[in-house]
């Protein structure tokens, strides 16, 4: 027969309350072998950087668009102010200039370059809004460094 306890009652077995953490760590360490093992393995993600390249011809005529702030530019055809503008303007104002050139509207690239205190989200719209307009050839400009 059971042996009693003290209070009278049948002695049985007593149930754990842990967790068996052996098949967890198991998993655990063959997901990490097969990880390392494949990690090797998967195709690296290579991007292609804009780069400064030298144009066999320069374009006749450019079309410059200096951001003062985030609702005023400037223009400039070729190097000489033209006229200060709001963004809204803008579209309306390039696209004739671009399809009246002689090479086409391609032959006429815009430019858009902006001060260190202009935040890049007005440089994003202002390069939004000519390309919904339909103008050809937007770019940013770039300052290289000598060294």
């Amino acid at each position: 027969m059971a042996e009693l306890n003290a209070r009278g009652g049948r002695r049985g077995r007593r149930t754990r309350n842990e967790i068996n953490m052996v098949p967890f760590i198991d998993v655990m360490l063959v997901l990490l072998i097969i990880f390392m093992v494949s990690a090797p393995l998967l195709p690296t993600g290579v991007v292609d950087l804009p780069s400064i390249g030298k144009a066999r011809k320069a374009p006749e005529k450019v079309i410059e668009v200096v951001l003062e702030d985030a609702d005023r530019v400037r223009l400039r055809i070729d190097r000489k102010d033209v006229d200060t503008l709001d963004v809204s303007e803008l579209a309306a104002r390039i696209k004739p200039l671009q399809d009246e050139a002689a090479g086409g509207p391609a032959a006429v690239p815009v430019i858009i370059s902006a001060r260190k205190d202009v935040r890049y989200e007005s440089v994003v719209h202002v390069m939004d809004v000519l390309q919904k307009a339909g103008v050809a050839r937007v770019g940013l400009s770039v300052r290289t460094t000598g060294g």
